[in-house]
């Protein structure tokens, strides 16, 4: 997906800290953003944002639906380039057709991981199909080390089959949990999974204590650490913890998504969908997908014109980092 504000924040993301004394869990709610015109549909942005810009490597968190497509015309993200990072697409209901500059031409369906590479550069589309009737799921950003910034461009498709728990049912789309290993190729230690929570039931996980995690809550009240998410607050957890312990408040199912990783050390610039070092790594990407460079390559099959970047800000925007935990 496509970070589609028209003026997005030039960000220099920095290590987290961890201090002895800080509130067990920071509760970050989301802001709307559209994704188009006067009738499209509206995504729930939790990272990057002021309280926080990374949770291990994941840097980016929209969360969009239940979504009726008779009313905004579903999701239409005209082909548009990356840098940087990889896309995690993770649905919960509908189908969104995906082509890129690899050649690939997929489909993201729900409990089914799509995820991409675009480390020099990629482009891709993503458009809801006429089979689908309620869009609802996730888009996540890893963002790629120094190291591998500049690996080539990748596609790979993974579907996990649910481990059941007491209380739970988990699909590790990404890393290890549960007992279960995904074996999808990640440039950091990376946790990704869905979690399907019982009504009135208390789940407890085995996680590690290296990793920072994140629960975003998608339906249901859901207790972490003694504090209570509701739906679409992204709960964040330092590290040091072995165990994290889940609990459905409601007479209902609850679902969240849990995200974790190392701390990420390296400071970073995302604008736009890009990710660099340096304001100049953005400049030189922009001005590369404003040309048609062979660096994004192209996306055929997508009916229609790709997207433009926006201009760049006027000036090098200040580092924003992590806040000190005190």
């Amino acid at each position: 997906m496509s970070d589609v504000d028209r003026e997005p924040a030039e960000l220099r993301c920095g290590a987290s800290g961890h201090g002895e004394h800080a509130p067990k869990v920071d509760v970050l709610s989301a802001r709307d953003v559209p994704l188009g015109g006067p009738r499209a549909m509206t995504v729930r942005r939790t990272l990057p944002q002021r309280a926080r810009t990374l949770i291990g490597a994941w840097c980016f968190v929209d969360h969009y639906g239940p979504d009726d497509v008779t009313d905004t015309g579903g999701m239409d993200v005209a082909p548009h380039p990356h840098t940087g990072l990889q896309t995690v697409s993770w649905l919960f209901s509908g189908e969104i057709e995906h082509r890129d500059s690899m050649g690939s031409h997929a489909f993201v369906r729900p409990g089914e991981l799509n995820l991409m590479t675009g480390g020099y550069g990629i482009s891709h589309s993503e458009v809801s199909t006429t089979r689908t009737t309620i869009l609802h799921g996730v888009q996540l950003w890893v963002v790629l080390p120094e190291e591998h910034r500049h690996t080539g461009r990748d596609f790979q498709h993974y579907v996990p089959s649910p481990v059941r728990m007491d209380g739970a049912e988990v699909r590790v789309f990404l890393g290890t949990l549960a007992g279960d290993t995904s074996p999808v190729r990640t440039f950091t230690p990376l946790i990704g999974a869905e979690i399907i929570l019982e009504p009135r039931s208390t789940t407890t996980l085995d996680i590690d204590t290296g990793f920072e995690h994140g629960l975003l809550v998608d339906h249901g009240d859901v207790r972490i650490a003694g504090t209570t998410l509701h739906p679409a607050e992204l709960g964040y957890l330092g590290t040091g913890n072995d165990t994290l312990t889940l609990a459905n408040e409601t007479d209902t199912t609850a679902r969240v998504v849990l995200l974790g990783g190392t701390p990420f050390e390296e400071q970073i610039v995302m604008w736009w969908n890009f990710i660099g070092r340096s304001h100049e790594d953005i400049a030189e990407a922009r001005e590369a997908w404003q040309n048609a460079s062979d660096r994004f390559g192209k996306v055929d099959g997508y009916d229609g014109d790709r997207l433009p970047a926006p201009a760049l800000p006027n000036a090098t925007i200040a580092p924003r980092k992590n806040p000190t935990r005190h």
